[in-house]
């Protein structure tokens, strides 16, 4: 018994035990309610860190808003994973409320004038509480863990299908008032009465007042405010409709007529003459803003709804660029910049052949892609290049006028020069591959070589002036084989002119023609004051200049002419004059100098010119290379002068050639030639002087060529420069250029001559724009550099420079787009066009290649500009009014219509504000009471849908 009783007393003491070992806290009784607790400690925490901490932690930033940042946790109940996120911003005020048409809000701020609050949501699919019940214990479990946080933050939850944006949400507005939100979506089917701010402003009244009560006849302060959103057509869309609106009209005036030229955009632009690029301003959007004001009746809303939309106290721009634009996916642009990606690709490849004949012919042993891949243009896409190239006018181009400052810098043509023409065709053709290319550069020589056989004009280049070395080399040859085709062309007319008009020659042509009876048939080839290339030789003389038939004589106060009735002997044999220098004496004969025609210096392109210095170096140090290779321009001269000076001496030559070498021992011939002229009376003769040192020493090799110049005129001298000869080796640099040095002055000439003809768009007073273009040709000429060193060679990395070169081309193509249609658009509104063409540069900053573009860079343009009173008619006229085409793909149900336009989003928000005092005390001082807004709607829709917002503050 004992036993047994103390068994008995041990299980008693072991249950009494466990018993106390497995006592349950009723205070934490259910999972509800750990769930409560849990979201209570996350937000007590968030409350104590303070936006500054919860930024250090990783608050992120809202991409739409640039202060509204967001936080979240992860909560479980029941076997349900729950998402809560707090919405807070960086510089917080203490009114709680925002601005309502702030176009950084959140939706919940716009739909419930909220600023800081929670959203909890399950982590589904659908992100939304599907279930009433659920949606409701959810809530409650909220509110009840910020009431024990005595926090005053609204908590939203998403509830029924996603496409309806709905929610219900709750906030705590002290110890007597709770504030409750609702939202809901209605998707089609709007009820013709909310289609009107009519039916709106009685939807709103009935939430408060009696439903008995006629709303019509009483008067209830409703605070108002509207935002109307109006978006133009799409441009391509209006021009479409337009198109066929033409298209029709001219179909009933005439039948038979259909075909229209459609207008483009960009038909004034540079590059229309090439391609057609999109437009990159789709449309526009205008936000027009009524401010708060106060409405107490319906009728009142009917007269804001038959309001125009100029009577709004606000107006805001919004354009809607291509995403073409933001869009790095090739094939996706067509402009210069992407036919210069062949031509590079048509570079690196130029050096698998020795000439250009061998891409074209079948024989010759090259990779297969160039036969199978690479197609050669048809004769016909030939003969109208060609066409365009030498048979479209003849007109000498002006080179100035499209040139940019610093266009000089990159060594290619001209951009209307006929090499640069030729550069640019080949851009459009087949691709621009190295077989299409090989195949124009020899239809392009053997035109060329026509010209030159038929002594026809080259097109496109000057036939005359010097020869520009800062272009490339074969603009160069084709610059000077169009001077020595003038220069055929003039010595075949003046030798037929010549034999036409030797029988009928006056005696007064007898005295002046440099061509006496005994000259040669060699020696009328040219004209006393011409030399090869057409132009006159004598240069511009001063009023005081004369020639020689009608200058004064020293002797007379007779012309000239009259004394030569009994003239000297040397007077009767002067030929080529081009008339007396002031009053310059001879110094053996007291006669007066004369100013000789001469040949200008033979015209030499780059490569003559290194031919030149080589020789120099080949000849030492002991000649004066200077004179000697000189020394033909130099005899020609002391000829002319011979001729034109029969008496003078080697010392006249000098004071007239180069005065620098005579020494004068007085001031007379220093002083200007027309106070010579006055006081040429008084002059001593002959004049006191003597040769410089360089000039008078012994073996002077000036003096030696002086001694063995004949007296010839200009027009009897063998011409400096064989334009015959010259003219055929230019022809046969051609025909034998390497594949890739002709691939580099392309490209070369096809950067500089593309970026030339984007220059000359109109885009106002863009001042980013400009700044970027003077950048681009520094950098074109610092990529293209390598180019113009001939430092190339297959497989360089120049090749990948370029190409890169190419892809800030294409970004520099698209802005510059940017830039020309909104200078279109806005034309009479420039402020607009500047602000919002500076504000999209920033954007597109990032992507140009010359920032990286980072995570934070945005990704959509968003930027707004507010229209000025004096801008919204150049605005409002972007809106045209509906066509009759167009009357079908619209009803117009709602007022507010701009130009027939009816807005496509209109947002309204109703309010009625109440002072009350937030205290139980009934005797509270009214100095306690505060305003605050007891009901809120907020409205968001079209004819086709609508959404509600309302907020409404309770009592309890």
């Amino acid at each position: 018994m004992a036993s047994s009783s103390k068994v008995e007393s041990d299980s008693e003491d072991e249950a009494l035990d466990e018993e106390v070992e497995h006592f349950d806290d009723f205070t934490l009784a259910s999972s509800w309610e750990r769930f409560i607790s849990e979201i209570e400690a996350v937000c007590r925490q968030w409350m104590s860190d303070g936006p500054k901490n919860l930024l250090e932690k990783g608050a992120v930033l809202l991409e739409f808003s640039k202060n509204l940042y967001k936080v979240k946790f992860e909560l479980k109940y029941a076997l349900k994973s729950y998402l809560m996120e707090y919405y807070f911003e960086k510089s917080n005020t203490d009114d709680g409320k925002v601005s309502d048409w702030n176009f950084n809000l959140h939706d919940l701020q716009l739909c419930f004038g909220v600023k800081e609050f929670l959203v909890i949501a399950p982590q589904s699919a659908s992100g939304v509480v599907l279930d009433a019940p659920e949606a409701s214990k959810l809530l409650s479990a909220v509110a009840i863990a910020l009431s024990n946080c005595s926090s005053l933050l609204p908590a939203f939850v998403p509830v029924h299908d996603p496409s309806r944006k709905a929610y219900i949400g709750i906030q705590n507005r002290g110890t007597v008032f709770t504030r409750r939100f609702e939202s809901d979506h209605i998707g089609s089917q709007v009820p013709v009465k909310l289609m009107h701010l009519e039916g709106l402003y009685e939807l709103f009244i009935s939430k408060f007042a009696y439903s008995t009560l006629d709303i019509s006849v009483h008067l209830f302060k409703v605070h108002f405010t509207m935002k109307l959103t109006y978006r133009t057509l799409s441009f391509d869309d209006d021009n479409d409709v337009q198109e066929t609106d033409a298209e029709m009209t001219e179909s009933e005036g005439n039948p038979a007529s259909d075909i229209h030229s459609k207008a483009q955009w960009d038909d004034d632009c540079p590059w229309s003459e090439w391609y057609s690029a999109e437009d990159p301003v789709k449309g526009f959007e205008v936000i027009a803003i009524w401010s708060e004001k106060m409405v107490e009746s319906s009728s009142e809303m009917a007269e804001l709804e038959n309001a125009s939309p100029h009577d709004a106290e606000k107006w805001i721009l919004f354009p809607i660029f291509s995403e073409n634009l933001t869009d790095g996916s090739k094939g996706n642009q067509i402009g210069f910049a992407s036919q210069l990606h062949f031509l590079v690709d048509a570079l690196d490849m130029s050096f698998e052949a020795q000439f250009m004949e061998d891409f074209v012919s079948v024989e010759s042993q090259g990779p297969d892609n160039l036969k199978t891949s690479m197609v050669i243009p048809p004769p016909t896409v030939i003969d109208r290049m060609l066409k365009e190239l030498f048979h479209e006018g003849v007109q000498e181009p002006n080179f100035a006028k499209s040139e940019h400052k610093n266009s000089r810098a990159i060594k290619g043509a001209p951009l209307e020069s006929l090499f640069a023409q030729f550069c640019l065709h080949s851009l459009w053709v087949d691709s621009c591959n190295i077989r299409a290319i090989a195949v124009l550069w020899i239809e392009f020589v053997r035109e060329v070589r026509w010209c030159w056989e038929e002594s026809q004009p080259l097109p496109k280049m000057p036939a005359n002036g010097s020869i520009d070395l800062s272009t490339c080399l074969i603009n160069q040859k084709l610059q000077m084989l169009a001077i020595c085709i003038e220069s055929k062309r003039e010595l075949n007319e003046d030798y037929q002119d010549c034999i036409g008009s030797t029988d009928q020659a006056s005696p007064h042509k007898k005295e002046d023609d440099p061509f006496g009876e005994d000259s040669d048939s060699s020696s009328i080839m040219l004209t006393p004051g011409e030399n090869f290339d057409g132009k006159r030789d004598s240069p511009s003389k001063p009023d005081d200049l004369h020639g020689s038939g009608t200058t004064v004589s020293k002797f007379s106060s007779e012309p000239e002419h009259m004394v030569l009735a009994d003239p000297k002997p040397s007077d009767c044999i002067r030929r080529g004059s081009a008339g007396v220098v002031g009053s310059m004496m001879l110094l053996k004969s007291h006669q007066r100098m004369h100013t000789p025609c001469t040949q200008d210096a033979p015209l030499m392109t780059e490569d003559m010119h290194e031919e030149r210095l080589r020789a120099v170096e080949a000849f030492g140090d002991s000649f004066n290379f200077s004179a000697q290779l000189e020394k033909e321009i130099l005899s020609t001269d002391m000829s002319a002068f011979k001729a034109a000076n029969p008496d003078a001496i080697f010392e006249d030559f000098i004071r007239w050639h180069s005065p620098g070498d005579w020494e004068s021992d007085d001031t007379q011939e220093k002083r200007p030639i027309k106070r010579l002229a006055m006081e040429d009376s008084n002059n001593d003769w002959p004049p006191r002087g003597r040769l410089s040192r360089r000039m008078s020493e012994h073996g002077n090799l000036w003096r030696k060529i002086w001694n063995d110049a004949p007296a010839l005129p200009a027009s009897e001298q063998k011409p400096l420069l064989d334009p015959n000869r010259e003219g055929e080796k230019i022809l046969h640099y051609l025909e034998t250029l390497r594949p890739h040095l002709l691939l580099e002055q392309m490209v070369c000439t096809a950067f500089r001559a593309s970026v030339d003809a984007l220059n000359q768009t109109s885009y106002g007073g863009l001042k980013q724009m400009a700044t970027k273009m003077e950048q681009l040709y520094l950098t074109m000429a610092s990529s293209l550099r390598p180019l113009q060193a001939n430092r190339l060679s297959s497989g360089s990395e120049i090749i990948d420079d370029l190409r890169q070169l190419c892809g800030v081309l294409e970004h520099v193509e698209k802005l510059l787009a940017v830039a020309a249609s909104l200078h279109r658009k806005f034309l009479q509104a420039p402020r607009l066009s500047e602000a919002i063409f500076s504000d999209y540069y920033i954007f597109f900053l990032p992507r140009m290649g010359t920032a990286s573009v980072g995570d934070n860079a945005q990704m959509d343009f968003d930027k707004k500009q507010q229209v000025r009173i004096h801008e919204r008619p150049v605005v409002s006229n972007m809106f045209t009014p509906p066509t009759a085409n167009q009357s079908w793909r619209k009803v117009l149900s709602m007022g507010n219509n701009l130009n027939g336009h009816e807005p496509v989003l209109r947002e309204i928000i109703f309010s009625i504000r109440d002072r009350v005092s937030d205290h139980y005390a009934a005797h509270i001082p009214s100095v306690y009471q505060q305003e605050i807004e007891t009901y809120r709607m907020y409205t968001c829709g079209t004819s086709n849908d609508l959404r509600v917002a309302l907020s409404v503050v309770s009592c309890d």
